[in-house]
């Protein structure tokens, strides 16, 4: 993503609202002050109403962008388990989740502006034709305003377009990569990032250069105008602020990769 002076811009997404009941997880008031989009749960993997809809106030309120982080229904599971469920049923259940999000966010003078689904939902989607093609369905039925964000070259993002969608490649600042491009799995050990300074160096290299440095060494193309910080992950929020300051120093603009979405 690039200015019209050639300056490169990022946008910095985080998966928020996922509290629920007397169980709280990040601290969405603090992420919500660093990112300029945020991927808000729709009760399905996490998240309840009333958290939603204080999630979706305090980004409204600060001019970040709302997405819908739609997810298999798996609270248990916090939904990282991967579903085998039929197109017709997973297209209702996104449509759902969407309805939920998108009425939350009118009443509050807001709009919904984006979908990006959850955890194994995410993953499942990017190599599944016939789940990518219900994820898609469900947002065309929604709003085929609305922009969908996943891996670069994924499944999704191939049935989204196909359907008119507009669509916007994701990277992840904590995440290790394998050299195809892939996310290494949870269950590994290094899967996740921890050291901010690691993290904020992998962001700026990839907002600069397109690039992100795989597990073997390698460096890996990513076309990706938007990263993820986890906001459940343990210190999300000084990794954030140090992600942040990174690219304000390498001059590298943070903005929303909306369209007229606020700056």
């Amino acid at each position: 993503m690039t200015t019209s002076i050639n300056r490169p811009e990022i946008d910095l997404n985080a998966d928020l609202g996922e509290s629920f009941g007397q169980w709280t997880t990040g601290d969405d008031e603090a992420m919500l002050d660093v990112v300029t989009s945020a991927n808000i749960a729709c009760g399905f993997h996490a998240g309840d109403p009333i958290g939603m809809r204080r999630t979706c106030r305090a980004a409204v309120e600060r001019g970040v962008v709302p997405g819908a982080h739609v997810g298999y229904r798996d609270l248990a599971g916090f939904g990282r388990r991967f579903m085998d469920i039929a197109p017709d049923e997973l297209e209702a259940d996104v449509l759902y989740q969407l309805g939920a999000l998108d009425g939350m966010c009118r009443s509050l003078g807001g709009a919904l502006r984006y979908v990006k689904p959850h955890g194994a939902l995410y993953h499942r989607a990017s190599t599944d034709p016939v789940q990518a093609a219900a994820v898609a369905d469900a947002v065309v039925a929604h709003d085929p305003a609305l922009t969908m964000v996943g891996l670069p070259g994924s499944r999704l993002l191939e049935a989204a377009r196909e359907r008119g969608l507009s669509i916007v490649g994701e990277a992840f600042a904590d995440r290790a990569y394998n050299p195809d491009g892939s996310l290494v799995s949870r269950r590994e050990p290094g899967a996740v990032v921890h050291d901010a300074d690691s993290v904020a160096h992998r962001v700026v290299a990839l907002a600069s250069t397109g690039r992100m440095r795989a597990v073997d060494g390698t460096e890996i193309e990513l076309d990706a105008d938007t990263v993820c910080i986890h906001g459940d992950s343990p210190g999300a929020v000084a990794m954030a602020r140090a992600v942040r300051a990174a690219l304000d120093e390498a001059g590298i603009a943070v903005r929303p990769f909306m369209a007229g979405a606020p700056a």
